[in-house]
């Protein structure tokens, strides 16, 4: 009887110790303390690189607004896979966020056959933070001071221009691809191994042309080293305002642009990934963030995750469609 009498105590007590448990533990429950320690963000590039910029800036605000540290992890190599896959098997409880960017996001997964994440299922959009657009540059002795007369001249030379990037499968070589499929003309690939060097044999005269961020262009144009024809965004950037797009000077609907974003592991719970949406939404509409964007050649966004999730996958079939037509490979 008095065994008994235990025994219906404990079994309740256990009941009410795993229903006051599972209140805890809701998600509504973890979002209302959250965070209650410091945020990890990983970056899956090395540090002083413009990613870098953008995510620690970022991080910055973001633990001022949370009230908690967020710590940038930057974990590189393999084409930025090392550190999405490490994102991507993280702990789906708001205390791992990594910095989304078009190389990882939307092209790796067309340009490898095997990747250890996959890019449309393993992250819980939060926000697009930025977005950039490239530069077409040439060498002031190419006779083109349009894109119009550039492809003029390339349909007139078929393989007899150059154009550099930053390697096989980089966006601003994708971004080249398209070009040329778009204007049906033909131009020799010269792959480096980053922008800089790239870069370097273009003001030296040694390849012909690049597709080259804007921030690190437009010194060397104002400089009278470089030609520049028109940016790859759609609309015109207040960085080069004078600058035609692509769009404008005879290739409609012509766009290639780099972007960052914030994620965060598949299954995070959504109260997390909405508070997360609205704090960075908040930091990167600030006037002082745009500012510091601005001098980096980016243009701030914030947007819902819903429309950052449609972004990505719009994006990912995009360059998916280039590589494929323009048959580039890349291997682990």
């Amino acid at each position: 009887m008095l065994r008994s009498r235990i025994s219906n105590i404990s079994a309740t007590c256990l009941a009410m110790l795993i229903a006051a448990g599972g209140v805890a533990l809701s998600p509504r429950g973890i979002a209302q303390t959250y965070p209650a320690k410091p945020i990890r963000l990983i970056v899956p590039f090395s540090a002083g690189g413009g990613a870098d910029i953008v995510a620690r800036a970022i991080a910055q605000k973001l633990g001022e607004a949370l009230a908690q540290q967020v710590v940038v992890d930057n974990r590189t190599g393999a084409a930025a896979i090392i550190g999405m896959e490490l994102a991507a098997k993280s702990p789906a409880d708001g205390y791992t966020l990594v910095l989304g960017q078009t190389g990882p996001n939307s092209i790796n997964p067309g340009l490898y056959q095997r990747l250890p994440y996959d890019a449309a299922k393993d992250f819980a959009p939060i926000t697009l933070a930025t977005t950039y657009p490239y530069v077409m540059v040439v060498h002031p002795s190419i006779p083109a001071k349009t894109v119009k007369e550039l492809v003029a001249l390339a349909k007139s030379k078929p393989n007899q221009l150059t154009f550099a990037s930053a390697g096989n499968g980089a966006a601003n070589h994708l971004a080249a691809e398209l070009f040329k499929s778009m204007a049906g003309i033909q131009m020799v690939h010269v792959p480096y191994k980053a922008s800089a060097p790239a870069l370097i044999d273009v003001l030296g005269g040694h390849v012909s042309m690049m597709f080259d961020p804007i921030i690190t262009s437009m010194p060397h144009v104002k400089a009278g080293k470089l030609r520049a024809l028109g940016v790859t965004s759609l609309k015109r950037t207040s960085i080069a305002a004078d600058l035609p797009t692509l769009a404008e000077t005879g290739l409609p609907g012509f766009e290639a642009i780099g972007w960052h974003g914030i994620l965060a592991p598949a299954g995070t719970p959504r109260e997390i990934v909405t508070r997360l949406n609205t704090e960075i939404v908040k930091v990167i509409r600030s006037p002082d963030m745009r500012a510091r964007f601005a001098e980096q050649g980016a243009e701030p966004v914030g947007n819902t995750p819903e429309q950052f999730q449609e972004f990505l996958k719009t994006d990912l079939a995009k360059w998916a469609k280039v590589i494929k037509a323009a048959g580039v490979r890349a291997s682990l």
